[in-house]
């Protein structure tokens, strides 16, 4: 990766440059500590939204993460073929199916967060509890939702 005085002040400094060397960071640790429990960070995304949730339709998943469908099924199907989720009819519309959480997917969610957990820590490990913390609650703030 290349450093600050490598690229300068006026890229350096960016936010989206920032962001982005953060989040391919994260990635690279997600990869690395995910990777024994055969999940990808999107896929443990759905495992915790899944997690103490009445199951939900591939669309109302897609909608919540932000992702498009045709990802949602290819997320959904290799989370199905692991066996950490299973589609099931819907007990009051039995036209549409709903998504829910093995045991196998429930263990699964337990150690895979526990790992997710390290890799975040790992990459904030320049930041004391209270600076984690305050920097979560900023990302919050930015990330939420735009209602101009």
């Amino acid at each position: 990766m290349p450093s600050d005085e490598d690229l300068g002040p006026q890229l350096s400094g960016r936010l989206g440059y920032l962001l982005k060397r953060a989040h391919l960071g994260l990635a690279e640790l997600h990869e690395e500590v995910l990777a024994p429990f055969g999940v990808s960070d999107r896929e443990l995304a759905i495992l915790l939204l899944l997690d103490g949730r009445e199951p939900e339709s591939q669309q109302q998943l897609a909608h919540r993460l932000g992702v498009d469908r045709t990802t949602m099924v290819a997320l959904i199907d290799a989370l199905e073929r692991k066996e950490l989720v299973a589609r099931r009819p819907d007990p009051a519309d039995r036209r549409r199916n709903v998504i829910a959480l093995t045991d196998a997917g429930q263990q699964t969610r337990r150690d895979a967060t526990r790992a997710s957990d390290e890799a975040e820590r790992r990459l904030l490990h320049d930041l004391d509890d209270a600076e984690a913390d305050r920097f979560r609650a900023l990302l919050r703030r930015v990330a939420r939702p735009r209602r101009d």
